[in-house]
């Protein structure tokens, strides 16, 4: 059931609707219910909120707005947008709405644009005006600081917090009726997400825009929506639980993986051609402890992603030393040694565009076995075995990554980087999309993991309670820096009530 629940701001009073969902229910045939039955309306000038936990479905709403639902999927009630059920179009219908009337951004805007684009023609490429003058008009409009040669700077010079205002713009450029975004502020530190939120709401209001919004933050919602959606999901038959065992904090053990002097530069787009690059991470010296967890935080764009990524291996364009069990590790993934790849894996931010929507669960954490464990014939058992690792049924094996919720996708993704049997699991901000019990229940997991395999646990995170109870060191990055580490309770109490960059 859903909860429509308007501000007292509400200027849409008497107003037509944009969007009017009656009894609106989506569900896989013969399977999930990916969307319980829902009804509401979305008005334009408004910013609505769509909350609720991990497998409400949020993101099914969103995309059933745009007609874009997974194949094999059953809609009963209805849904009325701007007249017409998006559902049920023509693909040059859809093309043309799309186009026209509703633009989406998804969780992670970032990879959904051209790295070898530059932000200008990201926009331009969309707009019903490309002239220089729109476009430029448009980054400024979307809080982007045009004056510093960001216009010319390609999607891998930009911070998390940036690419999300380029693909605002880019949006913003077809001249939408309906704007629909999805976890617009997952992963941003404190400064940013607020800035966000203002910027939604002046867009709702200066172009009488209706936005819609899927998040699972609290804050955001106060602060910039109208009207809140609640949706309620059906918990999936044969959910299991257990029991977590923390694992105790390691001191004084030899570290596992080591960066010294570690510096990582892009290109600059502000000085054309490539003649000068820029520091992503500057002389950053980095360890964590065999079998302990550490945490990374910061600001957004302060290179706590890019630093994950060199120890992963896929940021290769950097100086400085990296050591595995004080033995060198190669900075491209592909030259390091198998059993080096089967040690050290990373968990992604959004499972959902690392995952194969057209593989099975089954068969994407196959893949990893084929590559590191054993004969073909146990594989069945071991793909059940690491779905029993991460709370879920075996019988998931069969299901598409779309029939699952965020919080089981991301736990899918784990169970693919446990596939090898890590000694060092790189986790970015997992839970940053996850409503707070979905995502306190990631962390346990993680944390359960952890203590029986004796796994080295690195995460990056803005959700600075989760780190508190689950990590026993944290290091600070600050434009590029490690400017402070330390046992993370006596870190983070020292920024307990500050205004500070690691806020969030």
């Amino acid at each position: 059931m859903s909860d429509l629940a308007p501000a007292p701001t509400s200027t849409a009073v008497g107003h037509q609707p944009v969007a009017t969902l009656t009894d609106l229910e989506i569900r896989v045939s013969d399977g999930p219910v990916l969307l319980p039955a829902t009804s509401a309306q979305i008005h334009a000038g408004q910013v609505t909120a769509l909350m609720g936990a991990s497998g409400s479905g949020k993101t099914t709403l969103l995309r059933a707005l745009i007609g874009h639902l997974p194949p094999g999927t059953t809609v009963t009630g209805s849904l009325d947008l701007l007249g017409r059920a998006p559902y049920q179009l023509s693909a040059e219908e859809l093309r043309t709405l799309r186009r026209t009337t509703v633009a989406y951004v998804g969780q992670d805007p970032g990879s959904a644009l051209n790295p070898r684009m530059t932000a200008r023609r990201l926009v331009a490429e969309l707009a019903t005006d490309p002239s220089e003058e729109t476009v430029m008009g448009l980054l400024a409009e979307c809080r982007l600081p045009t004056d510093t040669g960001i216009a010319g700077r390609r999607p891998s010079a930009l911070s998390g917090g940036q690419q999300r205002r380029v693909a605002l713009a880019r949006a913003l450029a077809r001249a939408p009726e309906v704007l629909l975004l999805d976890e617009p502020t997952a992963g941003l530190d404190a400064t940013v997400r607020d800035e966000i939120a203002h910027l939604l709401r002046h867009l709702a209001a200066v172009r009488n825009l209706a936005v819609v919004i899927a998040t699972h933050d609290p804050h955001l919602v106060r602060i910039c929506a109208d009207h809140t959606i609640r949706l309620t999901p059906k918990a999936p038959p044969g959910t299991v639980t257990r029991a977590v065992e923390h694992a105790a904090p390691v001191t004084g053990e030899d570290t596992v993986p080591d960066a010294d002097s570690l510096t990582v530069h892009v290109p600059d787009a502000f000085f054309p051609g490539g003649r000068r690059r820029r520091p992503v991470l500057s002389d950053v010296a980095f360890s964590a402890a065999r079998g302990a967890a550490t945490a990374i935080i910061g600001p957004s764009g302060s290179g706590k992603t890019t630093l994950l990524r060199v120890m992963a291996g896929l940021h290769a364009t950097h100086t400085g030393h990296l050591t595995l069990d004080g033995r060198p590790l190669a900075a491209r993934v592909q030259r390091r040694t198998r059993e080096q790849q089967r040690r050290v894996q990373l968990v992604p931010q959004n499972p959902l565009a690392a995952l194969n929507p057209r593989h099975t669960i089954g068969r994407q954490l196959t893949r990893p076995l084929r590559l590191h464990a054993g004969p073909a014939r146990l594989r069945p058992e071991r793909v059940a075995a690491l779905l029993a690792q991460v709370d879920l049924p075996a019988h998931y094996a069969d299901r598409l990554p779309a029939e699952l919720s965020g919080g089981q996708r991301q736990r899918v993704s784990i169970a693919r980087a446990l596939a090898t049997a890590p000694d060092i699991l790189l986790c970015d901000e997992v839970t940053s999309a996850l409503d707070d019990e979905t995502a306190a229940s990631v962390m346990e997991l993680l944390t359960r993991l952890r203590a029986e395999h004796r796994m080295t646990l690195i995460i990056v995170s803005h959700q600075h309670h989760l780190v508190a109870r689950h990590t026993d060191t944290v290091h600070l990055i600050e434009d590029g820096r490690i400017t402070e580490s330390g046992a993370t309770a006596a870190l983070l109490e020292r920024f307990n009530g500050e205004t500070s960059p690691v806020e969030g």
